[in-house]
């Protein structure tokens, strides 16, 4: 019986090993190519987007005195020199409409989206004289695509060019006069979508921010400001930021929602491994022994071989299908290989009620315990609590000595 028990802990090391050998392998797939997946899925979508409000100028001219020297002489002239002069921003009012619609590649899932922008800005001319007015609008990422661009002022279009990362136009606004200019366009980005009023601490006036979503599973990253009226419905949710007079350092950012990620699931159910086929080993041990039914080591190997079919087809499944379609597979396959083997071994009814049920709950139901954010420890504690409570009360009156002693041939 000790060789015995020895052999079976010999089995449990060598498959432990062989999961940590797995999870290392599955880590490496996952966070080793997701830099250039990441890459490759920005250069063909786009990155991540941060939309700033317009800005506005005029140029008045300013006489400036420049000293130079000539032949020793000192000589001073004077050159008129175009001073910019800022067009205050009155009033913002921006609706943006997000599609949510995420890609795969390999065992991870990229958030990205679909948007469209409305704006609508009015600048107030602060001089007392006619001023052609140049309107600069900055395109919220560097890498990305812009469809159906429209700039138009009082409802007029107006003709665009471009520079860098920006686009403007000239127009002209009269004495004391005042402007709206509306910026509509069709993106896509990656991860997260922010509004910002600048770098540093900014007043902002009559500003409105409209969002709608097809999610609801949507969050707002750090430092960042909070939707003064949130509303949630069946198709997504509608979210509001309104303020009057405004002075803050932080930008409105949206996080887009995060799908669950095969790799790092299989990876976590790969390292976990070793608890469920301890808790596995130790309940059939302990029915076996009070029941006598004889299982070799050499048993034990082959069952210990299911468990690791499980998650090996996991870890190679999960990037082609979905990963809860490749959760039902793999679990279907392992128990299959376990009842179809112990159903020649012992008997079908205890392949089936014993054996597949016990593998069901340590293999599967704990495994699937990690889908569960926030839920996995507790729901196995739970599990191994009850494990012990079961194997207590089945095992009180069991007289070990008897049980352990290897009787002669």
């Amino acid at each position: 019986m000790t060789k015995r028990i020895a052999a079976l802990i010999f089995i449990f090391f060598c498959t432990s090993v062989a999961w940590m050998i797995l999870g290392a392998t599955i880590s490496y797939r996952t966070y080793n190519a997701d830099e250039e997946l990441h890459s490759r899925v920005a250069s063909t979508w786009g990155t991540e987007q941060s939309q700033a409000p317009p800005s506005a100028h005029y140029s008045v001219p300013e006489p400036v005195t420049v000293t130079k020297t000539v032949n020793g002489e000192t000589v001073e002239t004077t050159k008129l020199r175009e001073r910019p002069v800022n067009v205050p921003l009155e009033s913002s009012s921006v609706n943006a409409a997000f599609h949510y619609d995420p890609r795969q590649k390999g065992l991870l899932w990229y958030s990205t989206y679909h948007v469209a922008f409305d704006g609508k800005f009015d600048f107030r001319n602060p001089s007392d004289r006619e001023q052609n007015v140049v309107f600069s609008f900055p395109l919220p990422a560097e890498k990305a695509q812009y469809d159906d661009l429209n700039f138009s002022l009082n409802g007029q279009p107006l003709e665009l060019s471009h520079d860098k990362n920006f686009v403007s136009a000239t127009a002209t606004l009269p004495a004391g006069g005042q402007g709206e200019l509306s910026v509509h366009y069709l993106s896509q980005g990656l991860d997260r979508w922010t509004y910002s009023f600048g770098e540093s601490v900014n007043q902002v006036r009559n500003f409105r921010l409209d969002v709608s979503t097809n999610f609801q599973d949507y969050d707002f990253a750090s430092n960042s400001l909070s939707p003064t009226n949130e509303q949630k419905h069946r198709g997504g949710a509608d979210l509001t930021w309104q303020y009057k007079d405004l002075v803050s350092g932080y930008p409105i950012a949206l996080v887009m929602p995060q799908k669950l990620q095969p790799g790092p699931i299989a990876e976590r159910i790969s390292f976990f491994a070793p608890v469920s086929l301890f808790f596995f080993f130790f309940l059939l041990f302990i029915l076996c022994t009070v029941r006598g039914i004889d299982l070799h080591p050499m048993h034990y190997f082959f069952l210990a071989c299911t468990f690791f079919s499980f998650h090996v087809l996991l870890a190679y499944l999960a990037d082609h299908i979905s990963i809860h379609v490749a959760f039902v597979i793999c679990s279907a396959v392992s128990i299959f290989l376990l009842v179809s083997y112990l159903r020649r071994v012992v008997n079908p009814r205890f392949a089936v009620r014993v054996a597949g049920l016990i593998q069901l709950i340590y293999l599967v139901l704990f495994s699937y315990a990690f889908f569960f954010e926030g839920f996995t420890g507790l729901a196995i504690t739970i599990g191994a609590i009850l494990t012990l409570f079961i194997v207590m009360q089945m095992t009180a009156t069991v007289r070990w000595s008897e049980k352990l002693t290897v009787k002669p041939a």
